[in-house]
């Protein structure tokens, strides 16, 4: 052990130690209980930020505290490669994809080794090889012919110079991020996942996730988005399939007068071609789906709309119902068709006094009679029905039943249950994604690629276009192939896999990386799943959690998994905080954190991101806090150095006693408890930390010739400086290596078994009692444990200070709260 900490050379050292020893490599193990921690896998931008090294600080920690306690711990490590920022940044920098992610996962791999995280390495995987993405596509021919896979027809952003689909993202004020050309909307096929399917499911088992945030659990109840009504048919007028309309309110079907479609739906296009409103009714989609959302749907927003040219059939009034497009209508609510019932509806009613619809009062308050001409706004309140045949004269609660059997009877509907989640959209009109396993063929239609040719393999050896345009469609040799089915000329699906398909099961691969024979190991999926603890931003509370949760529903049910969900345990850490906001390139207040590594060593800077903030709030970056983790540190170093040929030929066990070797036993056991039940318990990492400064300051307090005269005082110290060792170990893994190696013990501290608290050591003999006189603080005493309140109040009494502020003055009364304060109260 050198004088000086120099966490340079201390890194270094310790990394290639584990390195070599694989102290990280656990195996399955039957007869050890297992732990899988694991954090979100990053995308490979190039470069890790603080947000990165603040979530896997906290499940690094987690991972050791676990293996010292004895867990089989599974803690691996990955990446999320494929997406559309490969592809902007091989645009941008003249680069392919593939080379500029490969390159990238590189980079990251060496910084993240640098901060010393137990990832076991061999278990990584990148989700855009082939060998990952083969058994996605697999499990994609699986789901399609369970019927949990299907394609539709659906309208997308599409730039014309670039020939190019844009996502919402990439569509600033209308136009294409990339050219500026204004966007316009394409209708356009594409494949869609059945998590509709699961609804129920999903919806039901977030009351059965204890170990998640209530935040959380909310966001995802609210995103499925159960309500009962009543679904609705409508016969277009001229025929075709009818409209179907989920509602809350059966009970003002017959008030509905007009229909209206979410711009998203397909029939707005298909109902205006052909007619006099086709060129406007497209305008109108263009203008409203390029619109920030808030400037469509907020609550300040104008309600517009387009006629399309086509009516529907209330089939209740028989009346004929035109069909409108309108931009306050959700596609992602009900059917994205909506009846329109404008007398009892405040968004119906400003539309319809806009266009000149029709209003028609069905419900009367009680004691009011209200009239369509003079309403200034929609009655939205209870009362009986009007103008609803045989119904007149029914409170409305009552009616909403009474309408939905009738429906039912009619059938043209009846009592459902419908949820807000839209089926998953997985088509990308991209490049760097998983391809879709499809081949489209004349006479076949679409046939699913054969197993035996799995994976479809993305092709890299070409060049990438600067327009951003897959190349895809142009590759005769990857499109035109034979028919899987008939052998006849074909040509491959184009399209590529969201990137949520990749981040939707990847947990379970890990359990398994390198297994051929299918998807799934069976055996390690029992043993391994599920994530014990996932640790991850806000930011996925609804999308990537509900995918995966999808994702193991569908994998248990083909008999492939045995859990019910992925992750057991959440937790949501807060974002990074510099000048007032969260660290960004755009705001130009980002921290490289290899410049604090090369400054400050990789144990300061987890030291600060565990000691700043609890997880779930944002940290505060300061260079102030930094400095301070570094100086403690430096404290921790001196302490052992100062007192470690005293610990090396001390036995930690108790030889005898003394007041200071109970004392420091004390201090050790309550340090040990405290910080045993903030990471076991509740992850309060930040009073772990400050329970162990606490203790480190205790012991620094100690002189090495008091300690050396005495084998009781030594004994206490040789277990305090061990324990405070390895308390510190799951912070700062490489200053407590070498540090416990420099007390004469054998290195790979996660192995060294977790302390334990004695009870007994718990017990105080004397308490600190604060002494105040009128309120305010005079002196501090230290009395013994059960003293008798007169013996307290005559220690304080006896206080130099006390005595100044009550000379002279008349003691009215002295009032003990036990073991903490002593106000005495003069006048």
């Amino acid at each position: 052990m050198e004088r000086k900490y120099n966490p340079e050379v201390v890194e270094v050292k310790w990394q290639e130690f584990w390195r070599k020893e694989q102290i990280f490599k656990f195996h399955l193990d039957t007869s050890k209980e297992k732990y899988y921690v694991l954090e979100m896998f990053p995308y490979p931008s190039g470069r890790i930020h603080m947000g990165h090294v603040r979530n896997y600080c906290i499940g690094d920690v987690v991972a050791r505290f676990k293996m010292m306690q004895g867990f089989n711990v599974l803690h691996p490590m990955g990446w999320d490669a494929f997406g559309m920022p490969a592809e902007n940044a091989a645009i941008k920098h003249g680069s392919h994809p593939a080379v500029w992610t490969w390159n990238n996962i590189d980079e990251m791999r060496r910084q993240l080794k640098r901060m010393g995280y137990s990832y076991d390495w061999d278990r990584e995987i990148a989700t855009c090889h082939p060998d990952y993405y083969k058994w996605e596509q697999w499990l994609f021919i699986r789901m399609l012919e369970q019927g949990l896979v299907y394609r539709k027809k659906s309208i997308v952003n599409y730039c014309e110079p670039c020939r190019t689909v844009l996502s919402n993202e990439q569509v600033e004020a209308g136009a294409c991020w990339r050219c500026s050309t204004p966007v316009v909307q394409r209708e356009q096929d594409g494949w869609f996942f059945k998590i509709t399917a699961y609804a129920a499911e999903l919806l039901e088992w977030c009351d059965k996730l204890a170990g998640w945030p209530e935040k959380v659990l909310t966001m995802q109840r609210n995103w499925i988005g159960r309500s009962e009504g009543a679904r609705i048919l409508f016969d277009r007028e001229g025929g075709g399939d009818p409209i179907e309309v989920f509602t809350t309110r059966p009970d003002t079907l017959y008030g509905a007068t007009f229909m209206s479609l979410a711009p998203e739906h397909p029939l707005c296009l298909q109902l205006s071609r052909g007619t006099e409103q086709e060129a406007a009714v497209k305008d109108f989609i263009n203008r409203v789906l390029t619109q920030e959302w808030q400037e469509r749907v907020g609550e300040a927003a104008e309600k517009e709309g387009i006629f399309t040219g086509a009516y529907c059939i209330n089939p209740v009034t028989g009346r004929r119902m035109p069909i409108y497009v309108a931009n306050f209508v959700l596609y992602e609510y009900g059917t994205g068709a909506v009846m329109a019932v404008p007398a009892h509806d405040q968004r119906d009613f400003e539309f319809a006094k806009r266009y000149g619809l029709d209003i028609v009062i069905v419900i009367q308050p009680e004691g009011a009679q209200l009239a369509a001409e003079s309403l200034t706004e929609a009655y939205v309140g209870e009362g009986c029905l009007v103008n609803s045949h045989e119904f007149d004269g029914m409170d409305n609660r009552s009616a909403m039943k009474a309408v939905s059997e009738k429906l039912s009877s009619m059938s043209k509907g009846g009592t459902t249950v419908n949820y807000r989640i839209r089926d998953w959209g997985i088509s990308r009109q991209r490049y760097w994604g998983a391809p879709i396993p499809i081949v489209h063929c004349p006479e076949c239609g679409a046939v699913p690629v054969r197993d035996e040719d799995l994976p479809v393999v993305l092709p890299t050896d070409i060049e990438f276009p600067d327009s951003g345009r897959s190349p895809l469609p142009d590759l005769d040799w990857w499109l035109n192939v034979p028919c899987p089915r008939c052998g006849k000329p074909a040509q491959r699906e184009t399209d590529t896999m969201d990137t949520f398909v990749e981040s939707s099961w990847y947990f379970d691969r890990y359990a398994c990386p390198r297994y051929e024979k299918g998807i799934i190991d069976q055996e390690s999926d029992r043993y391994w799943l599920p994530v014990d603890q996932y640790i991850g931003g806000i930011e996925h509370a609804i999308l990537h959690l509900l995918y995966s949760r999808f994702f193991t529903k569908v994998l248990r049910d083909m008999k492939m998994k045995q859990s019910d969900e992925p992750f057991t345990n959440l937790l949501t850490q807060g974002m990074v905080i510099k000048d007032g906001a969260k660290m960004s390139k755009s705001k130009g207040n980002v921290v490289d954190p290899e410049d604090l590594i090369d400054k400050y060593g990789a144990d300061t800077v987890r030291l600060f991101c565990l000691f700043a903030a609890p997880p779930e709030r944002d940290l505060d970056w300061t260079s102030e806090g930094v400095e301070g983790a570094a100086r403690f540190l430096g404290r921790v170093w001196n302490l052992v150095f100062q007192f470690k040929d005293i610990v090396r030929a001390s036995s930690s066990a108790a030889v005898g006693d003394n007041e200071q070797a109970r004392t420091i036993r004390r201090i050790t056991h309550k340090t040990i408890k405290k910080v045993t039940e903030d990471i076991r318990d509740r992850f309060h990492f930040n009073t772990a930390v400050a329970a162990i400064m606490e203790m480190s300051n205790e012991l620094a307090r100690l002189a090495v010739e008091d300690v050396e005269r005495s084998p009781e005082t030594a004994a206490a110290l040789s277990e305090a400086v061990r324990s405070l060792v390895i308390l510190l170990s799951p912070f700062v893994p490489h200053a407590a290596e070498e540090l416990w190696e420099a007390l004469g013990e054998k290195p790979g501290m996660v192995r060294v078994p977790w302390p334990e608290f004695d009870p007994k050591f718990l017990v105080e003999d004397e308490v600190l009692i604060v002494v105040q006189v009128n309120g305010k603080k005079r002196a501090e005493i230290v009395v013994p444990l059960g003293a008798p309140e007169d013996h307290v109040k005559q220690a304080a009494l006896a206080e130099s200070n006390v005595q100044r502020f009550i000379e002279g003055k008349t003691i009215r009364k002295m009032v003990l709260v036990p073991k903490k304060l002593l106000n005495v109260v003069v006048g």
